[in-house]
């Protein structure tokens, strides 16, 4: 059972097929859909406006969401957000991606099938057109992107939903054994690699 935290009588609520680490925060006015994956200090806080997260969604590790008073900090459907990003009263939309330690400010919004790409600043009220690459501090597009590249990060989307899924089923908190096993069994997981060595392939 996820441990998440009311406020003023609000509770979050998490969808049965979503995964969220024990060690992520969730208070208040959160909604986390179906398959989504809540990453270990992730801290969705929405004591003030709403937090929502659509299906199929990860909120990596140390990845913050808030917003102003009365504001709504969105990543829909299918949404990436890599390590270390802070979304602050922004809206990701469908499919995009956010690289790790990326910052989104008020009201600007990722759209459908766009990337953010890592240590970018997006500022307040920005629109990230859909289907391109933002990048930089500030972003600036860069260019649009091709089916491959959307096609990349699909599955690598696919990947959170199954961790999700594994983590629902097997995860644990146990001891940590004092030696490698000598037939120390391979996470087993489906292939996938950084852009720059998929274009390669």
């Amino acid at each position: 059972m996820v441990k998440v935290y009311s406020i003023d009588g609000v509770t979050p609520v998490v969808h049965p097929t979503a995964f969220v680490h024990p060690r992520a925060v969730l208070i208040g006015d959160v909604v986390v859909g179906p398959g989504v994956y809540i990453a270990p200090c992730a801290s969705l806080r929405g004591d003030i406006g709403r937090i929502r997260v659509g299906e199929g969604a990860n909120i990596q590790d140390g990845c913050l969401m808030h917003c102003f008073p009365d504001a709504e900090c969105v990543v829909e459907d299918w949404g990436h957000i890599g390590h270390g990003v802070v979304i602050h009263g922004a809206i990701v939309r469908n499919n995009a991606l956010v690289g790790m330690n990326s910052v989104l400010m008020d009201g600007c919004v990722v759209g459908e099938s766009a990337f953010v790409a890592a240590m970018s600043f997006v500022p307040a009220g920005y629109q990230v057109p859909p289907r391109t690459l933002a990048a930089g501090i500030p972003v600036r597009i860069r260019r649009e992107l091709n089916n491959d590249e959307i096609a990349w990060k699909r599955r690598g989307t696919e990947e959170y939903q199954r961790i999700a899924e594994r983590s629902r089923a097997t995860m644990r908190e146990v001891e940590a054994l004092t030696e490698v096993e000598a037939d120390r069994p391979r996470l087993q997981v489906t292939p996938h690699h950084p852009l720059h060595l998929a274009r390669g392939r």
